[in-house]
């Protein structure tokens, strides 16, 4: 499983090379707004060249399916940290309030304003394993629904930013049948 990724022609892959560009694709996507981009943005965003990003990513619809995974690794990587050593009620508040804090704090990074349907394609497969996810943090009857719900939420607040925090929270834990005290 910890074997070295490969690039088409064998060799193994340079981690931080195409670590640098992956980042890249991030700081490019931010300042991009709602222009085309192109594949000489991101090499010279990376301090690479041309070859190089082609020799990692033969497309630019290649290079953002890479970052909607590094994106999707930097999230789990993310919530494991925020719920580590957490149980029941507790893992499941933090897991909710981190997906509030993930999606106002990752960047600007709006893949969905400059390449909707690249978005469209990365959320049918990512939905499901989502929404798995949370499932296996709620107890009690419709455990499916809410997670279900829930994760319709979170995406609608990633569509369409919201810049009420605690409402966004508010709407996940009811989502999610989270009992606030207060």
């Amino acid at each position: 499983m910890n074997e070295p990724l490969r690039d088409p022609s064998g060799a193994t892959e340079d981690t931080s090379t195409r670590h640098r560009i992956l980042v890249a694709t991030a700081e490019v996507l931010a300042r991009s707004a709602q222009t085309k981009l192109s594949l000489s943005e991101f090499a010279l965003q990376a301090g690479a060249s041309r070859p190089t990003l082609y020799r990692w990513f033969a497309s630019k619809q290649e290079l953002l399916d890479a970052f909607g995974i590094h994106e999707r690794e930097m999230f789990d990587n993310g919530i494991s940290q925020a719920t580590a050593g957490l149980r029941g009620a507790e893992k499941l508040d933090a897991a909710l309030r981190f997906i509030v804090s993930y999606q106002h704090s990752y960047s600007g990074v709006r893949l969905v304003d400059i390449e909707p349907e690249v978005v469209i394609g990365q959320l049918g497969r990512i939905l499901p394993i989502m929404r798995a996810r949370l499932e296996k943090l709620l107890t009690g009857p419709n455990g499916a629904v809410k997670a279900a719900t829930a994760i319709r939420v979170a995406i609608s607040h990633y569509i369409v930013r919201s810049d009420d925090d605690d409402q966004f929270l508010a709407q996940l834990r009811n989502a999610a049948g989270v009992k606030q005290a207060g």
